[in-house]
């Protein structure tokens, strides 16, 4: 399958998103966290993302967009230098046949500056039940299905290629629990496994929201994103640590 194909899929999956009922069926949640310091450290941090569903009787569309860049001062030359800079896209469509059950169309982009990929995507389809809700806020979903991977390499592999592409099967569960009216808890896992090379990408999401006043809250998560046969030269887990503003609308 060509780059071009695979971009056309997530296309696909994005199109249902611009299928509107009217502003009030929109809910989203916008977070920012920036952390400077200085001294004998000189480093900043700033995380940022936005998260919109839209959801009506048949649908439930999801878009996440998200992003994450730091920079510390060198020991050495005293200069700035980058140390993470990723740029993340989730667009992912729901058609419910009844309130608990649904098909599912995702497509993903990630760039990672420093994770020995010029960027990853992939493209998903498959089946996703609610097995378990109580009230608006506390559920669990689980969903399997079944895509394809194209993930193009900074440099190339042993086998002489800079493009790692497959089909790939699909897991995925998210549980959010209300600790209470003003706290909720969420955990996100999901695993694709190539079905050539059984490279496995699993990524998990730890988070806690709190709300402070109004709309605004305050968030604590903690990510993790392991890949069994990453680049060379790379490390296969990479975790990372946030606390962040989250304004919700």
């Amino acid at each position: 399958m060509s780059f071009k194909k695979t971009v056309a899929i997530i296309a696909i999956s994005a199109a249902p998103l611009a299928y509107g009922q009217g502003a009030k069926d929109w809910e989203g949640e916008a977070e920012l966290g920036v952390l400077m310091t200085s001294g004998n450290t000189e480093e900043t941090n700033i995380n940022g993302r936005l998260g919109l569903v839209h959801e009506v009787v048949d649908w439930r569309n999801i878009a996440d967009f998200s992003s994450n860049y730091s920079e510390a001062q060198d020991e050495t030359t005293g200069e700035d230098q980058t140390t993470a800079e990723k740029y993340k896209a989730a667009l992912e469509t729901n058609y419910k046949f009844d309130e608990s059950q649904y098909w599912f169309l995702r497509g993903t982009y990630e760039k990672d500056r420093f994770s020995g990929y010029d960027f990853e995507s992939t493209a998903t389809t498959g089946y996703g039940n609610r097995v378990w809700q109580r009230g608006e806020r506390s559920f669990l979903d689980l969903s399997i299905g079944a895509g394809y991977r194209y993930n193009k390499l900074e440099v190339v592999n042993s086998d002489g290629e800079d493009v790692e592409e497959e089909p790939i099967g699909r897991l995925a569960a998210q549980f959010n629990y209300a600790l209470s009216e003003n706290a909720l808890f969420r955990q996100k896992l999901s695993t694709e496994i190539g079905l050539d090379d059984n490279n496995a990408i699993s990524q998990s999401e730890t988070a806690i929201k709190a709300n402070v006043v109004g709309n605004l809250s305050m968030k604590a998560a903690y990510r993790v994103k392991h890949v069994s046969d990453a680049p060379p030269g790379k490390n296969s887990t990479d975790t990372e640590t946030a606390i962040t503003l989250l304004y919700g609308f």
